[in-house]
């Protein structure tokens, strides 16, 4: 059961949302997922810094507009590693969607499709590869892996991912075992006996993450992203670092793309926001390979100075459980449409006509001031 006393029952609304700001929808959702998968989905670990800061990190900027421009409308469409997209935001990989709605990932992925994004399929997903792909036809497809200890199923899940038209591979480094997760330990949350994994073998509905992370690596290596390269032939993106150092092996080991994130502030506390860290990585990194961003993004302005302190694009990771909860994939959709018009009109309002245009220039440090948060 998802809770020791608490039968588990996704939502299964359809229907469109209004959406005045992503902020919000973190109190609505919590109306309508049950208490110990909300506690899964909203929270972070320990003391929950770092989950606080991977929005409050944004504060530390400043955009500096430029005027008379003569700019009309921008254009917000990209290509993230050659593959075009409406906007330079993705869904990063989240596991178990299904506890958010009855839809699941098949809900999320539509969502993102059908707003010209990329959605990101996940090894822990609660549907298989092919079912995602299939309630989605629109939109490019990432596929992020976690390290299998079989060889034989890694290589397994690649094949399947591929054959799904995944275009890149996502290698997330960042989850050997769960982090130090008070909610869930509260809530004595298990995955619902109802929900399964069906993508990986020896993974059982109904137990605790650290119970399914057993089938998976610890230990990881750079020798496993050789592995991954080999076996995908797809540029794979090296997920979960917030080291420069790290940024700059992962270059050196052939990594197509770096990944900036602290898996969603739930893993090691009190380490930096992802926005806080990027600006060293950039730097590392030195515009060689793409970096992707995720942790905090609430606000067009937010992917607005991501970009602008070096990410390609940036992920909107538990607004799109959020807005699956409320109103399935129409939810979704409406979601994605919101940060979209956002960022169309923080672009239009900075003077910035085009992604290629967002430079460091755009953005300037905030002095020192009493930084205001809520959620993450």
């Amino acid at each position: 059961m998802a809770n020791a006393s608490e039968p588990f029952s996704a939502p299964a609304t359809e229907k469109d949302i209004e959406i005045l700001n992503l902020l919000e929808l973190e109190d609505e959702a919590r109306k309508v997922i049950s208490k110990g998968p909300f506690g899964y989905i909203s929270g972070g670990s320990g003391d929950e810094l770092t989950l606080r800061e991977n929005i409050a990190g944004f504060d530390d900027h400043m955009i500096v507009p430029r005027y008379l421009t003569g700019l009309d409308e921008p254009d917000i469409s990209t290509e993230l590693l050659g593959v075009k997209v409406d906007a330079p935001i993705f869904c990063p990989p989240m596991a178990a969607h299904g506890l958010a709605h009855v839809t699941a990932e098949a809900g999320s992925a539509r969502g993102w499709g059908d707003g010209g994004c990329l959605y990101t399929m996940t090894t822990l997903s609660t549907l298989p590869i092919e079912e995602v792909v299939a309630a989605s036809q629109k939109g490019p497809k990432w596929f992020q892996l976690y390290f299998a200890k079989d060889p034989g199923v890694n290589r397994e899940l690649i094949s399947r991912a591929k054959a799904a038209g995944a275009t890149a591979i996502v290698f997330a480094v960042d989850l050997e075992r769960p982090g130090n997760r008070e909610a869930d330990m509260r809530n004595n949350f298990h995955f619902p006996s109802s929900l399964g994994f069906p993508n990986v073998p020896g993974v059982r509905p109904g137990e605790s993450l650290a119970e399914i992370m057993q089938v998976f690596k610890h230990g990881l290596e750079w020798d496993d992203l050789a592995f991954i390269r080999e076996a995908s032939g797809l540029p794979v993106i090296v997920k979960g670092l917030l080291s420069p150092a790290d940024a700059r092996d992962a270059l050196d080991h052939g990594a197509a793309a770096i990944g900036v994130s602290n898996h969603g502030g739930r893993q090691l506390d009190n380490v930096p926001g992802s926005i806080v860290a990027l600006p060293r990585i950039a730097q590392a990194v030195d515009g060689r390979i793409p970096i992707f961003l995720d942790g905090g993004v609430r606000r067009g302005v937010h992917v607005l100075e991501a970009l602008a302190l070096g990410a390609s694009a940036v992920g909107v990771g538990r607004p799109t459980l959020y807005s699956l909860a409320l109103g399935g994939w129409r939810g979704v959709h409406a979601m994605v449409e919101a940060v979209k018009r956002e960022f169309a009109l923080a672009m239009k309002l900075s003077g910035v006509a085009k992604v290629s245009d967002i430079r460091p220039d755009l953005i300037a440090p905030r002095s020192p001031v009493r930084r205001l948060s809520k959620g993450s």
